[in-house]
């Protein structure tokens, strides 16, 4: 005899409008532009523009209008609700019925784009140039290297204008180009040499720093002396005390020698388009959303405008029922997509603004031994959001920092216990691991028992298969490969 009983499970399923805002969080900042054209192209009733002129009409269509026509089609026996948003029309984004969808659990790549020289001409897009100077631009950002430099001199540049396309310029007018070029992403680019690269870098950093000055004056004044790490006679030029001195060096050898030099598979540099820009204002870090995670959309005036047409009509005829479920239908989505769009905005600022908190220390100056332990559970608390929130958050953005552009699961690390009691983070270990490495004999170099002995004697209570995965993680050899007579 069969056995009936009775299971009672819990189901959480999210609402069509959650699984949009879920959508819009994961994909980076380099695929937004194209998600929300695809909405403005399958949806008449959103636009381009600012909301501010729509306010009092939407407010009319939130509070007004939705209450007076979902009363009455509440109330009608010939038309529902589930009629009236039916998501077949949602051709834009077919939602699922419950939590579970493909993209759920999959890691978002960081977007980058496809060469160095493609993200330098979106830059050069922005800028304001007459018809000569933009033949000009084009053809120094075609005579940029992959490192990041241009190498050939204002005449031959001047020379290659002439013989290629018959156009005249002069050094001058080849050199103000240049100048506005050399203010773009990644700072450095398009330096003719290392001195030069390295004050385009400096000449960001905030003026008001006394290291920063001094470091100027270094590399205008003693690059030579400085090259050659005749420190003592610089610091008495400069008439400075050896801590001066140190911070300058530090903050120098910090710099990007070669601001283009990330190399892809394909022999070609990337360069991730980022999310965040942090900026150190006098210790005051100051975290900026890139202006293309905030396009500016709003509700179609005329298609709100189509509603009130309703009350002036035959209400018992089909054809203008349909009609107005499909326009309500519209301006809800439309609705729901720039909600979307302004969580998003929300919830990657809150996320941004407790991670450079939580590494105050990181991105105050760049040093990779100051990073703290930080798991995703820690920021998720801090912001109080679900940590499936802060994984689709750190899964697939960038930030450009003073330092360079890093992928925010690069922040993220889990903690190595030290003699002192307390937890350092994975980042350090490596770095001080690869600092061993560096210095060690390179006829007898270190094994990995003997970094985890060295390791152990610094405070880090770290197994000798940690210092092996560390190392491999590093792409670094095993001693024997290491060797060298």
């Amino acid at each position: 005899m069969q056995k009936l009983s009775l299971n009672q499970t819990l189901q959480q399923k999210l609402s069509p409008q959650q699984i949009q805002f879920i959508k819009l969080l994961q994909i980076p900042t380099a695929e937004l532009e194209t998600r929300v054209e695809e909405e403005l192209e399958i949806n008449p009733a959103l636009e381009e523009g600012m909301e501010e002129d729509m306010l009092n009409k939407e407010d009319a269509y939130n509070n007004d209008g939705d209450d007076e026509y979902e009363e009455d089609y509440n109330h009608r026996d010939d038309i529902s609700l589930d009629d009236y948003l039916n998501h077949d029309e949602y051709a834009g984004y077919k939602m699922y019925s419950d939590g579970n969808h493909p993209d759920e659990d999959r890691e978002m790549p960081i977007a980058t784009m496809s060469t160095l020289h493609d993200a330098l001409i979106q830059q050069f897009g922005f800028l304001r140039l007459n018809e000569r100077q933009s033949v000009i631009g084009l053809q120094l950002l075609g005579s940029i290297e992959n490192d990041g430099y241009i190498r050939r001199s204002m005449q031959a540049i001047v020379n290659d204008l002439a013989f290629s396309q018959a156009f005249y310029a002069t050094i001058e007018e080849v050199e103000q180009v240049l100048k506005k070029i050399q203010t773009f992403d990644p700072p450095g680019i398009g330096a003719r040499n290392l001195q030069e690269c390295l004050l385009l870098q400096l000449d960001r950093k905030d003026a008001s720093d006394a290291n920063v000055t001094f470091a100027i004056k270094v590399i205008e004044d003693f690059f030579e002396e400085f090259s050659k790490k005749h420190y003592e006679k610089i610091q008495k030029r400069l008439a400075i005390n050896d801590e001066q001195m140190k911070n300058v060096i530090y903050l120098i050898t910090k710099l990007n020698p070669k601001p283009g030099s990330v190399e892809g598979e394909d022999g070609l540099a990337q360069y991730l388009l980022p999310d965040f820009w942090v900026s150190n204002n006098n210790g005051k870090l100051e975290v900026h959303l890139n202006s293309k995670n905030a396009p500016e959309l709003r509700i179609s005036r005329s298609f709100a405008d189509m509603l009130d047409t309703y009350d002036k009509s035959d209400k018992s005829n089909r054809h203008i029922r349909e009609t107005v479920t499909f326009v309500k239908q519209k301006l809800d989505a439309a609705k729901w997509f720039i909600d979307a769009i302004k969580q998003r905005q929300n919830t990657l600022q809150r996320t941004m603004n407790a991670i450079v908190t939580y590494q105050y220390e990181f991105f105050a100056d760049g040093d990779e031994t100051r990073l703290k332990p930080m798991i995703l559970k820690d920021i998720a608390n801090r912001i109080e959001m679900d940590v499936s929130t802060v994984s689709r958050v750190a899964n697939s953005k960038a930030v450009q920092t003073e330092f360079g552009v890093y992928p925010l699961k690069y922040f993220f690390s889990e903690g190595i216990s030290t003699d002192y009691g307390e937890d350092a983070s994975s980042r350090e270990v490596k770095s001080i691991l690869k600092e061993f490495i560096e210095n060690e004999s390179k006829s007898n170099p270190l094994s990995d028992d003997k970094l985890e002995k060295l390791l152990n004697d610094r405070g880090y209570n770290i197994a000798r298969r940690t210092v092996a995965k560390y190392r491999e993680q590093l792409n670094i050899p095993v001693a024997r490969l290491r060797k060298q007579l």
